[in-house]
């Protein structure tokens, strides 16, 4: 069974996990799971409260075979928690590593976006919130994931294309994920 790792912070983004975490287990078969920085009990942005008692370290553990970093303001912030040992580990453990909106800075301070397309919020996004990222001639403008050498990146309003690519990341065929992103297309259609 294929795993993927959700890694949440304090303020993350609901919108940006929901279709991974709703879908990925009931109708496919793989894992997930939630871990966090710190420990603990925290809000989402919309204002669920949710208890993550699983750490960093017991993702390592688990090894997953996605490494998902959730979005929130925390990751603008100066006093962002510093993942990049984790995110290294991860993948140097074989994980796909996948990011979105905010969580993209997480892995531009990681370094993991100085050699890879890649897109985020915006170019700016990147330059003003994550210091040392130096892959800015890889910026891709795109409203949909960005995925390079087994790191997957979105916009914040890309939840449906960052899910696809996390499920292919997982190891679904692209007939499933085609099915996936068709089905929650067809309200557009």
């Amino acid at each position: 069974m294929a795993r993927v790792g959700l890694v949440l912070t304090p303020g993350f983004a609901d919108w940006e996990y929901a279709f991974i975490a709703g879908t990925a287990f009931p109708f496919y078969g793989i894992d997930v799971r939630f871990f966090a920085p710190v420990t603990g009990q925290f809000c989402s942005q919309g204002g669920l409260v949710v208890t993550v008692d699983s750490s960093l370290q017991q993702c390592l553990d688990w090894k997953p075979d996605v490494v998902v970093v959730i979005g929130g303001m925390i990751w603008e912030r100066a006093d962002a928690p510093d993942i990049r040992g984790f995110l290294d580990t991860s993948r140097s453990n074989g994980a796909a590593i996948a990011g979105i909106c905010g969580g993209t800075l997480a892995l531009a301070r990681a370094g993991l976006l100085d050699k890879v397309a890649h897109t985020s919020n915006s170019a700016d996004f990147l330059l003003q919130n994550a210091l040392g990222y130096q892959g800015a001639s890889l910026y891709q403008s795109s409203q949909g994931a960005v995925v390079s050498e087994r790191i997957i990146t979105a916009p914040g309003p890309a939840p449906v294309s960052f899910t696809c690519a996390v499920f292919e990341a997982a190891g679904l065929s692209a007939e499933i994920v085609s099915q996936f992103r068709a089905l929650l297309a067809a309200e557009h259609g």
